[in-house]
């Protein structure tokens, strides 16, 4: 019990704003439910909660250092997979073409907390796994990873949103999954439009993170 608060007390300024935007996200929903009698929205609260699940693994990850190698790369499998999940949520904000205009600024308000939620997980996600990768692996090996993480993201969140694959397909329909993405990395010039946006939303993740590290995580001592 002793660990747990004194784990609770450390992470306090990374877990009290992110369950406190969560609790908003869900009340708003709740009202918006309420108030509609229509339950079109409820899957935000799915989507908020998948992009939770790499937060608590990198949280779970660093917390357990050091890690043995085969659950070390384990957890990054997992984590990997779903860490698509979390800015996902930004894509999301296209479903307010289905909105009525007198709930639009509410439904556009909601949708984008949503978002900023997940993309707060995200970027605390990448922070806390970062670490681990510094205390496990090279700098030079690190750094790479890094990198390039934006962009893997970004094509995972293509997988999703475009061709409307889940994390767990991985396991449930491996064979048409690696088919479609296969059928992307051999047909570069058919498929344009899949390294477009891969680009585009790793270039908004990259600026995210910079702008974090550079305004938000030195000020609250992350």
């Amino acid at each position: 019990m002793k660990t747990i608060k004194t784990f609770l007390f450390n992470r306090f300024n990374i877990l009290f704003p992110l369950l406190s935007l969560t609790a908003l996200c869900i009340i708003l929903l709740a009202i918006r439910s309420k108030s509609t009698h229509s339950f079109f929205y409820l899957f935000l609260a799915w989507n908020l909660f998948l992009a939770m699940v790499p937060f608590f693994i990198s949280l779970y990850a660093k917390t357990r250092v050091p890690l043995k190698k085969h659950k070390l790369y384990l957890l990054l499998l997992l984590w990997l997979l779903f860490l698509p999940n979390a800015p996902y949520i930004l894509t999301d904000l296209i479903h307010l073409r289905l909105s009525p205009i007198k709930w639009l600024g509410f439904d556009a308000f909601m949708i984008a907390l949503f978002a900023i939620t997940g993309l707060a997980f995200y970027l605390y996600s990448v922070k806390d796994i970062e670490e681990v990768l510094y205390n496990h692996f090279n700098r030079k090996v690190t750094s790479v990873f890094l990198v390039t993480l934006p962009f893997l993201v970004g094509f995972g969140i293509y997988l999703g949103r475009v061709l409307r694959w889940n994390s767990w397909d991985i396991l449930h329909n491996p064979s048409d999954l690696f088919t479609d993405i296969f059928e992307i990395f051999t047909n570069p010039i058919i498929h344009f439009e899949a390294w477009l946006f891969t680009f585009l939303i790793g270039l908004l993740l990259k600026l995210c993170r910079w702008a974090s590290e550079k305004f938000l995580f030195n000020r609250i001592g992350v």
